[in-house]
């Protein structure tokens, strides 16, 4: 019995341990949820291709700590810069008319990217509770130095 009963503690501890994960969503989905409940934006611009963007998504974004940071003080989105998502941005339509979805690897620069004149990938962009351009943090980052520059 007593076995029984320290194996269930020790699957609880597990469930209840178990990394945080940050909610991602779009950025008109993030833009909406604004106007309801001002908070910052964490935007992580991002391309299929590039090796430090799934770095971050793989050793920073998946950081219990920083991922609970993120969920608690921002609505956080996922932003391809290369992606054909249609976005509207301070009452303009943003979209990639390049884009090509035959096209593996790089593809046409998104018009929002241009737009936030993003320099590199990956790029994070903070947006204030407004929605105006706050911050770029460009490259890979620990969680520890990220959360420093947050």
């Amino acid at each position: 019995m007593k076995k029984i009963v320290f194996l269930f503690a020790l699957i609880l501890v597990g469930f209840t341990t178990q990394a945080q994960e940050i909610k991602w969503m779009s950025l008109n989905e993030a833009l909406a949820a604004q106007k309801k409940d001002p908070k910052p934006i964490f935007m992580d611009v991002y391309t299929d291709w590039c090796g430090p963007c799934k770095m971050l998504d793989s050793n920073t974004f998946s950081d219990a700590k920083f991922a609970e940071y993120v969920t608690k003080n921002y609505y956080a989105v996922k932003f391809n810069a290369e992606g054909n998502e249609t976005v509207t941005y301070n009452g303009k339509k943003y979209s990639n008319p390049n884009y090509d979805a035959s096209r593996k690897g790089r593809n046409a620069t998104h018009e929002l990217t241009l737009f936030l004149r993003v320099p590199g990938y990956p790029t994070m962009v903070i947006l204030d509770k407004k929605g105006n351009l706050d911050q770029s943090i460009v490259g890979y980052h620990t969680p520890v130095q990220l959360l420093s520059k947050i």
